[in-house]
């Protein structure tokens, strides 16, 4: 049962994320879900280190093929021990600063300036949104010059603002915050970017370089036990954000539930960007399901759908209010 479990998690991967945006991974994930050695191998990690993120990012960061699933497999069963012990050590911190585009609408609506948390935060590359510039569609660039420009396209009246949001103070929370100053963190991002998405490598590199000029301030600890406190560090002459993207998924229900609740009585703010399904007040609001990408995300404010979102920041499709 749990071989096929997780021979299920390969081929939902392969063919609800990978494919359109990564040839490599969903070829991957369908070698590895027909593999009963590889997913014996996998089984033999705790439950929740056996994504297929985290093995391909895994491999990468170790300098494993991922473009021919015949060079992975014997490279991994070569490699196991040095993959085994990489996979529970690591977590799937993707860090895409390309989503500060379809936050940025919100952020620029709220009363300013901001003060902003982003819980989940990884090395807190998505805290910079007001560093970015921005083209949604065939408009000019908005924001400061610099070498990070967010693109986006948009569908729906998108209320796409007319200057970047004034903010005043950044943190965030994470199990295991990373620096980007550290040179192997730095990697590790690298890794988890998918193979064929160089635009994205550019893009982390450039705003790693943007964090490191100003660090953010990066707890280390459990989003539930820690997001209360972290609050009320925030100046109070600012609007008060807590933000997060495609990181409630990787909770049980029951500590969804205790942040749901957890938010509900925060003077804050409240941007939620994950799948559809993670958080059930926010789906249920729902006017229609994603009309394009399966693997988009719900865009919401306060528990309030606004737009379906691509899962690195690649499009906006705004729903009618």
């Amino acid at each position: 049962m749990a071989e096929t479990t997780t021979a299920e998690r390969y081929r939902t991967f392969g063919e609800m994320e990978a494919r359109g945006h990564s040839p490599s991974y969903e070829r991957l994930c369908a070698g590895v879900a027909a593999d009963p050695e590889l997913l014996a191998l996998a089984d033999t990690l705790p439950a929740a280190k056996r994504q297929p993120n985290l093995l391909f990012g895994a491999v990468r960061f170790l300098g494993g093929p991922v473009h021919d699933f015949g060079a992975f497999r014997a490279w991994v069963l070569d490699h196991w021990t040095e993959v085994s012990t990489a996979m529970p050590a690591r977590s799937t911190q993707t860090n895409e600063p390309g989503r500060c585009a379809t936050l940025l609408p919100l952020l620029a609506r709220l009363p300013q300036p901001l003060a902003l948390i982003e819980v989940g935060a990884s090395a807190g590359l998505c805290l910079y949104p007001d560093r970015y510039a921005y083209r949604f569609d065939d408009r000019p660039v908005l924001g400061p010059a610099g070498p990070v420009v967010l693109t986006c396209r948009t569908s729906g009246a998108v209320p796409v603002p007319q200057q970047v949001p004034s903010v005043v103070w950044r943190a965030g929370i994470d199990l295991n915050p990373l620096d980007v100053a550290d040179a192997d963190q730095l990697r590790w991002l690298e890794a988890l970017v998918w193979p064929e998405q160089q635009d994205r490598l550019v893009r982390l590199r450039a705003a790693a370089r943007i964090a490191r000029a100003e660090p953010p301030h990066l707890v280390r600890g459990d989003l539930n036990a820690g997001i209360a406190d972290l609050a009320g560090q925030a100046p109070p002459d600012a609007t008060l954000v807590v933000f997060h993207s495609a990181v409630l998924a990787y909770l049980p229900q029951d500590e969804r539930d205790r942040f749901v609740r957890t938010m509900r009585g925060l003077p804050a703010r409240w941007i939620s960007n994950e799948a559809p399904g993670v958080l059930p007040g926010v789906a249920a609001r729902l006017p229609r399901s994603p009309s394009s990408d399966r693997g988009a995300f719900v865009l919401a404010l306060d528990e309030e759908p606004v737009a379906f979102t691509g899962p690195h920041g690649q499009f906006l499709d705004w729903l009618p209010e």
